[in-house]
């Protein structure tokens, strides 16, 4: 009987060694005895090299889509335009003696209304006499407008005025005022247009006629569409500062001219001579509409 249990204890110490033979073969719980001499294989298909015609077009960029034009800013409620139209054009963007600018342009440009108004000033005579060079007669033929926006407009050197343009006509942006010439003390130059801003004063006051504000900002803006920017605001401001009728300061003086002994006394100007400067060449008025209400 002993014997027979010592038997069944041998078969059950196989059967375990056995087992435990298995179990370091194959490993436990995902422990592998040996690692495997080759790596498995993948099921995943294998990335193609890039040919040159798909790197090539890699490297080029995405198409540039049309650009988007975008307006300007309204500025203002007024509406301007560049005062020569239709010409070549160009104009000194610096203070040099007056706040005005010189616009060079052809002979018979048109000079046209900068924003819409009521026309003020109309000078259709050249009077200037180099002798003397009279401070109101520099500017030749001229035409001023009132704006709506309040702001006074001057276009001088005319070579003329254009018909039905009368002190109190109303314009509108664009309107042809006159041609561009050479009149004034611009008769030994090229042709241009003097164009001045101010405000609106009387005749005996000139020096304010022939420009306060300096310009060219307000041209390269109307030159380059944006149509809305407005001198207004620092036509006022400035008006303020200096009075509606500041003393003249620039150029003020004429030449005297040297009298010559004459025993017969010389005739009185008559109205309308071209050689003489009588009040009747320039007409002027109060325009319908007030500056700066």
């Amino acid at each position: 009987m002993q014997s027979g249990r010592i038997g069944r204890l041998a078969a059950v110490a196989g059967a375990v060694l056995l087992t435990g033979a298995c179990t370091q073969a194959t490993g436990v719980a995902g422990v592998g005895a040996t690692s495997p001499a080759t790596p498995p294989a993948t099921t995943a298909a294998a990335t193609p090299a890039p040919t040159p015609e798909h790197q090539a077009a890699a490297e080029q960029p995405p198409a540039a889509s049309a650009p988007v034009n975008v307006p300007p800013p309204t500025l203002s409620k007024h509406t301007y335009t560049f005062p020569v139209k239709d010409c070549e054009t160009t104009y000194q963007r610096k203070l040099l003696v007056l706040p005005k600018t010189t616009i060079w342009a052809q002979e018979g440009c048109a000079f046209v209304a900068p924003v819409g108004g009521v026309v003020d000033e109309v000078n259709t005579q050249d009077r200037w006499n180099p002798a003397t060079d009279a401070g109101p007669d520099r500017e030749g033929r001229f035409v001023t407008i009132i704006g709506d926006d309040g702001v006074r407009y001057l276009g001088g050197h005319l070579e003329s005025v254009a018909e039905g343009i009368e002190p109190g006509v109303r314009v509108k942006v664009g309107r042809l005022l006159g041609r561009v010439g050479r009149s004034g003390n611009a008769r030994d130059t090229g042709s241009n247009l003097y164009f001045a801003i101010s405000w609106k004063t009387g005749p005996a006051y000139w020096w304010v006629r022939r420009g306060m504000v300096e310009p060219w900002d307000y041209l390269d803006a109307w030159q380059s569409g944006n149509r809305t920017f407005s001198p207004r605001e620092q036509t006022l401001k400035l008006r303020k500062k200096l009075g509606e009728t500041p003393p003249c300061t620039v150029l003020c003086a004429s030449r005297q001219q040297p009298a010559e002994p004459s025993k017969t006394p010389k005739p009185r100007p008559t109205r309308g001579n071209d050689d003489n400067r009588g009040s009747d060449d320039v007409v002027t008025i109060n325009p319908e509409i007030a500056p700066f209400d």
